[in-house]
């Protein structure tokens, strides 16, 4: 089974936050830390245009604040609209 997101959105992968310490070895939360804005493109949408821009397996740069979380086999993933696309990284 997978996820095959409609229109011009791409099924992301957001690439992992490192556990962080402060120097005196403190950790610091997942919570108060500012997510990636970088993630892998693992499906994409039904779109024509944005499938000859954006392929499964690309790295993309999009925008703070966007997508949508959704579960899915026990993975997170995002779901981001083409307007949110900031780059890809190659």
């Amino acid at each position: 089974m997978q996820i095959k997101p409609f229109e011009d959105r791409v099924l992301v992968g957001p690439e992992e936050i490192e556990e962080s310490r402060t120097k005196s070895g403190i950790i610091i939360p997942d919570t108060a830390k500012e997510k990636p804005r970088t993630g892998k493109v693992i499906e994409v949408g039904t779109d024509e245009e944005l499938a000859e821009n954006i392929k499964v397996g690309d790295r993309i740069v999009f925008a703070k604040f966007t997508g949508d979380e959704v579960e899915f086999e026990g993975k997170k993933y995002l779901i981001v609209s083409r307007s949110d696309i900031l780059a890809v990284i190659k």
